[in-house]
């Protein structure tokens, strides 16, 4: 997950009303009106924290009519959860390793897999099985994506197909492994320092 994210993310829980809203939300769903009442404030007030929440993929709204349901996107809760342990574990550990060189045997795999892997013209032939020779080619083909850059669906396949036709796979496997992000149909490729060691399996 992208560092500006977790901050947002940070910045849209430094409220007690909207810890409140969210402690309601996870008994169900409920209208602007319900959330006003229970917490003794008025549907404005509601409205504004309810755009805080929102706008970091907290909560789900939907219109019925004149109302407004509220309810929480467990998704992208799952998401935040022990997002900034998990980015500070990895930047340590970042740092270790670029301090030191590589050593030469996982040196030696690497190029290894990646000359197993990919074709002279740089096709890949397969995805790996193998868990590790699958993150060394994920990784491989993730170095060559633009830090920083919003990437639609489409655009990402498109990048995708140049190596392998299964973009639909290779585009699920950056999320699972934290190459990149994805909110709203739109992906970004996460700082090194969040991505999967592959060095660090058996």
């Amino acid at each position: 997950m992208q560092l500006d994210k977790i901050v947002n993310y940070h910045k849209a829980l430094a409220d007690p009303t909207r810890i409140r809203m969210l402690i309601l939300l996870a008994e169900g769903e409920l209208t602007g009106q319900s959330l006003a009442e229970k917490l003794c404030l008025s549907p404005a007030t509601i409205t504004h924290h309810a755009a805080k929440l929102r706008a970091v993929s907290l909560i789900h709204e939907r219109r019925d009519k004149n109302a407004i349901y509220f309810s929480l996107d467990h998704y992208f809760l799952k998401q935040y959860e022990g997002s900034l342990s998990i980015l500070l574990s990895k930047s340590a550990n970042a740092e270790i390793k670029e301090a030191e060189p590589m050593d030469e045997k996982n040196e030696r795999l690497k190029q290894s897999v990646l000359r197993n892997f990919f074709t002279a013209d740089g096709k890949l032939k397969h995805i790996p099985a193998q868990l590790k020779k699958k993150r060394i080619v994920l990784e491989h083909l993730a170095e060559r994506l633009d830090e920083g850059r919003a990437y639609t669906e489409k655009e990402l396949n498109e990048y995708i197909k140049q190596f392998h036709p299964d973009f639909a796979t290779i585009r699920r496997e950056f999320i699972m492994h934290a190459y990149m992000y994805r909110e709203s149909e739109v992906y970004e490729r996460n700082p090194k320092a969040m991505w999967e060691r592959w060095e660090t399996l058996a």
